[in-house]
C-alpha cells in the first residue's frame, strides 16, 4: 500500500481555500498528514480532541517530535527534564494512539546529530522512553550513510524497529542526506519530499532562507524517479508512505496530486469534498 500526504494543513491553498474548514478539506483528498506544529510545542489537550473529531476514523496523524526531544537546541528554552518531556509527549498523543489515528511518530534529527556512540546511545533511549510506539527516524547528518557506517546504520535501525526515513533533499555540504530507497522496517517506509532548492536548503546567500529552503516544483520527470522508489520499496514493506515538504511556494499538493495520478491511487475513507453548487 502506497499512501500520499503533505506536511500541514495551513499552507495548501490549492486544497484547502477556506480558513474555517482546511482541515476538513484537506482529509477530503488525502489520508494522512503529517503534524508540524508538535516540532514547536506539544499542543494542548483539546487540539488533539478537535483533531481526532473533524477527522475521518481512517485518517491518520505523524506528529513530529518535539524540539528538545530530537536535540534541537536553542530553538525552544525548556526547563523540564527529557524523561519527563518524553512522559507528557507521549501521554498528549495518547487518544490517537487509541483510536489508531497513528500512522508513526517522527524523529527528525538536527545535522549536528552525528554518527557516534553518544548517539547511538541517544536513539536507544529515545525507544526506551515511547516503548512500542512506531517512531520513524530522519537523519541531516551525512556521517549516517558514510561507507563506513552506512551498513551500521540500516541494521542499527532494523534492529531498533525504527522506520527509515528516506531522504530526497539537495546535496549541500553540511546539512543533507544522500537519497537511500533501503526499508528497515517490515511495516512501514516513509519518503520524505523536502525539494531540490540547493541555494534555499545551503541558507548561505538570503536573509530569508526559511522561506526558500523548501521552494521547489517537481517536475513530472521527478516524480518518475519518486513513483519508481515507491514501488521498490512496497516490496519491502507493506506500507509506504510518501510526505510532500515543498511548501515554500505552494507546489506540495499539486505535485502529491500528480504523484497520485501517476501511481493510479484511489484513497478509500476520505471527508467528503465541499460542493461548490456554482462550479
Amino acid at each position: 500500500m502506497i499512501e500520499i500526504g503533505l506536511t500541514g494543513w495551513s499552507d495548501h491553498p490549492l486544497i484547502c481555500p477556506d480558513p474555517k474548514r482546511k482541515l476538513v478539506d484537506y482529509a477530503s483528498h488525502f489520508p494522512i498528514v503529517e503534524l508540524d506544529s508538535s516540532f514547536y510545542a506539544i499542543p494542548p489537550a483539546k487540539n488533539i480532541t478537535k483533531w481526532i473529531e473533524t477527522t475521518p476514523d481512517t485518517f491518520q496523524f505523524i506528529p513530529k517530535a518535539y524540539a528538545p526531544l530530537t536535540g534541537h537546541k536553542g530553538q525552544i528554552k525548556e526547563t523540564r527534564s527529557l524523561e519527563e518531556l518524553f512522559k507528557i509527549y507521549r501521554l498528549t498523543f495518547d487518544p490517537m494512539v487509541k483510536c489508531g489515528k497513528i500512522k508513526a511518530f517522527l524523529f527528525q534529527f538536527p545535522p549536528t546529530f552525528v554518527c557516534q556512540k553518544e548517539e547511538v546511545s541517544y536513539l536507544r533511549r529515545v525507544r526506551r522512553l515511547m516503548g512500542d510506539l512506531p517512531i520513524a527516524v530522519e537523519f541531516r547528518n551525512q556521517s549516517w550513510y558514510s561507507d563506513e557506517f552506512k551498513e551500521g546504520t540500516l541494521a542499527f535501525l532494523k534492529e531498533m524497529q525504527f522506520i527509515h526515513v528516506v531522504v530526497d533533499q539537495p546535496q549541500t555540504p553540511h546539512n543533507s542526506v544522500p537519497f537511500t530507497p533501503v526499508a528497515t522496517n517490515p511495516d512501514k517506509t516513509f519518503i520524505r519530499l523536502h525539494g531540490r532548492n540547493y541555494e534555499g536548503w545551503l541558507g548561505d546567500d538570503t536573509k530569508d532562507w526559511r522561506t526558500f529552503r523548501t521552494l521547489y516544483d517537481y517536475s513530472d520527470e521527478d516524480l518518475e524517479e519518486i513513483k519508481q522508489a515507491a514501488l521498490d520499496l512496497e516490496k519491502e514493506s507493506k506500507e509506504v508512505t510518501v510526505i510532500f515538504n515543498n511548501n515554500s511556494g505552494g507546489h506540495a499538493a499539486k505535485n502529491a496530486k500528480t504523484l497520485q495520478k501517476m501511481l493510479g491511487l484511489e484513497f478509500d475513507g476520505l471527508a467528503p469534498q465541499q460542493m461548490n453548487l456554482f462550479l
